[in-house]
Order: structure tokens, then sequence, then C-alpha cells
């Protein structure tokens, strides 16, 4: 994934972002802070334009000088012109549309019918604590977002926890219903 953007402000490049996406390149930039705010050191505002780059790899904290390839503005109406010459694309319609078996196989990937071997213990702790949230399965049982998210559907399904509204879950069932 890249992100780019004209404007290297902190209301911008926010720490949300900079916590996930730890690698970045930074190309000439106006000031310090500019240069601070993408690659958390300066350095992007003494580059010389035209391709010049530092690059923070994940990781690392060392800034790698880097020169990539310059393209001016004519030299990209060029080659956009010369493409456009080459004649409309002619996309195959039928390769976003899937088949009814591909969205069944797809579906049923997901939920094989089997319950999660956690799913007895989840729901003896959501049903006494009155705690709904995935993110407090993760904690107490130790497990990723992934398989706690799976758990909570997996007792949407079961009727013992509601679908999600407005952020939130209702507990459906009561202890002895199970």
């Amino acid at each position: 994934m890249i992100l780019a953007t004209q404007r290297p402000s902190v209301d911008v490049i926010t720490g949300l972002i900079k916590a996930n996406v730890p690698s970045r390149i930074a190309f000439t930039v106006a000031s310090k802070i500019d240069s601070r705010t993408i690659l958390d050191q300066g350095g992007a505002e003494a580059l010389l334009g035209r391709g010049d780059m530092l690059y923070s790899g994940q990781g690392s904290s060392d800034l790698i000088r880097v020169h990539g390839a310059f393209m001016s503005d004519d030299e990209v109406v060029r080659i956009a012109d010369d493409w456009r010459a080459r004649g409309k694309p002619d996309y195959i319609d039928g390769i976003l549309d899937s088949t009814d078996e591909e969205e069944n196989t797809e579906k049923s990937a997901g939920s094989s019918g089997e319950l999660d071997p956690l799913f007895d213990e989840v729901m003896e702790f959501v049903l006494t604590t009155g705690t709904t949230s995935v993110s407090a399965l993760q904690r107490k049982f130790s497990v990723g977002f992934n398989r706690a998210a799976r758990i909570m559907d997996q007792m949407e399904e079961q009727g013992v926890v509601s679908a999600m509204q407005n952020g939130k879950r209702e507990i459906l069932a009561r202890r002895p219903d199970y």
C-alpha cells in the first residue's frame, strides 16, 4: 500500500498512520518540521529534488538516500497520449462476475460448522461477566483479533449474542438456556 500527500502535517500524517505504515519515503520538503513529520528526523529538507529521496525502512532508524526515476510533466503527457493512441481498453466483463458456486464456496470456507475449541469457555465468560467486546476476549483468552471475532460471530449464529448495533452487542441467552 502506498499513501501519498502533498501536505505533510500532523493533521494529515497522524500517529495512527505512522504506526501502521512503518516504511516511509520522503522527497524534498520545505522545512525540517515537514521532514520530522514524515521520517521522525530531519534531512528531507536538504534533498536535491528530481527523484532524490530518503527511505526509512521498518525496524530501522537509519535513513537511506535513494535516487528514483524522475519523469517530467511533459514526459507523463507523452506516455499517456501514446497509450490513448493505442486504442480503448478491451475489458472482459465476466471476470468480476462470480458464479453461485464460487460464492457458496467462499461463504462456507469461513464457517465450516465446527465451533471453536474455546467456544464454551468464551460463552461462559460472556454470560458471567456480561462483556461482549472482541478486545476483552483477546485479552482474557490470549487470542488474536480474527479468532476472537470469529468466536463472537459463532455466538451470534448460536443466538447467544445479538448482531452488532452501534458498536455494541446485547446478550440474548441466559445461563440456563445453554
